[in-house]
C-alpha cells in the first residue's frame, strides 16, 4: 500500500513541475531549452566566413579585429518580427559598439522568395532608417546554415576568446518581440554587460520567436 502511495505522490509532483515549465514557456519567460538543435553551440569557436556587405563590401571576422566580441543578429526585411527590432538593434550599437560589441545584422533571405530582401530594397530601408551596424547578406544561406537559427531575429553573443571568437549566448533579443516599452529583459544586453564586467552568462540560451527561415 506503502508502494502505491509513493508512486502516486512522484506522478503528482511530476506532472506539477511540467506543468509549471508549460507555464513559463507561454508566459513571458521563455523556456530555458538549448537554442537550437544544430549548428553552434554555447561554447562553440566560430569559423571565419565571408558575406556580401550590403555596402558591397566583404564582411568577415577580420572586420573585427581589435574588438571585444561580436552581437551577430539574423535578421530581414520583410519579417515583421525583424522590423519590429530595428531600433532596438540600432541601440545595441550605440551602446555597447563603443565598448568592442558592435552588431552585425545577416539576412539569410532569398531575394527570389521575399522580393523585399532584395538588395536595392535592402539598401534602401538602411537609408531610410539610417542603420549605423553592419549589414550582411547570405542569400545563399551557407553561413546561417553553420550557425544554425531556424527563426528570425535570432542572437549570437560571441566573446573572443585568444584569436578565435566563442559563442556566449543564442536566442531572442529581449523578452517581447512585438512592444519595446513592455520589455522586461533583454538578453543580449544582459550577456554582453556581463562579459563587460568579467562575469559569466546566466542566461545563455532561449527560444527565439519569429519568422521561419526557409532553406
Amino acid at each position: 500500500m506503502k508502494t502505491y502511495r509513493l508512486l502516486f505522490i512522484i506522478i503528482l509532483l511530476t506532472l506539477g513541475s511540467l506543468a509549471f515549465t508549460m507555464h513559463l514557456g507561454h508566459g513571458h519567460y521563455p523556456m530555458y531549452l538549448p537554442a537550437q538543435s544544430a549548428g553552434y553551440q554555447i561554447g562553440d569557436k566560430v569559423a571565419n566566413f565571408n558575406l556580401n556587405g550590403a555596402d558591397g563590401k566583404t564582411i568577415s571576422l577580420q572586420n573585427f579585429s581589435g574588438k571585444k566580441g561580436i552581437i551577430v543578429i539574423f535578421t530581414s526585411m520583410h519579417c515583421p518580427f525583424s522590423r519590429s527590432y530595428e531600433d532596438r538593434q540600432m541601440a545595441l550599437e550605440n551602446k555597447f559598439g563603443k565598448l568592442g560589441y558592435p552588431v552585425l545584422a545577416i539576412n539569410p533571405s532569398n531575394p527570389n522568395t521575399h522580393q523585399d530582401d532584395g538588395l536595392e530594397r535592402i539598401k534602401s530601408r538602411i537609408a531610410s532608417k539610417n542603420y549605423n551596424f553592419l549589414y550582411g547578406i547570405d542569400s545563399n544561406q551557407s553561413v546561417t546554415k553553420i550557425f544554425g537559427p531556424t527563426r528570425i531575429p535570432t542572437a549570437y553573443v560571441l566573446q573572443r576568446v585568444g584569436n578565435q571568437f566563442e559563442v556566449k549566448y543564442i536566442g531572442l533579443i529581449d523578452d517581447n518581440t512585438q512592444d519595446a516599452l513592455a520589455v522586461n529583459r533583454s538578453y543580449v544586453m544582459e550577456a554582453v554587460s556581463n562579459l563587460l564586467e568579467g562575469k559569466p552568462v546566466i542566461t545563455t540560451s532561449t527560444q527565439a520567436e519569429g519568422c521561419r527561415i526557409r532553406f
